[in-house]
């Protein structure tokens, strides 16, 4: 796969993933109560919830960023998958596996668009320099 494809799969991800955790964001932040109601359903506290929203908000803004943040965007990305992983199994213990199915389709989703970052910011670990 050549420079271009994976630059326009990563941000098509970039975006429908900024858009997904944007809205879930500012739906925990704002108190709407479809969210709030299959949130507290599932045994999470209402300060946790405003939690997730500021984080998932604060991830959007830094993945938005291009060519920049890359270590935090790695943590972004760890989040985004708790997360995921997180309401999959939440759902599935009091909802039901057919809940879930959001959750696999954001898994697939995110795990692409991680991938291709990983194609296009490979990583590099050099060692600490302590004097």
């Amino acid at each position: 796969m050549n420079t271009k494809s994976t630059k326009i799969i990563y941000w098509t991800g970039i975006i429908l993933t900024s858009l997904w955790f944007g809205a879930s964001g500012l739906f925990e932040l704002t108190n709407n109560p479809i969210v709030w109601g299959i949130t507290q359903q599932l045994g999470y506290p209402a300060h946790f919830i405003y939690i997730l929203g500021v984080f998932k908000l604060s991830g959007v803004i830094t993945l938005l960023i291009p060519n920049k943040l890359l270590r935090l965007k790695e943590w972004v990305f760890a989040g985004v998958f708790f997360d995921i992983i997180f309401a999959f199994f939440s759902k599935i213990a009091v909802l039901g596996f057919s809940a879930a199915a959001d959750a696999i389709i954001a898994f697939v989703m995110v795990s692409v668009t991680y991938i291709m970052f990983r194609k296009l910011y490979t990583a590099t670990y050099s060692p600490a320099v302590v004097n």
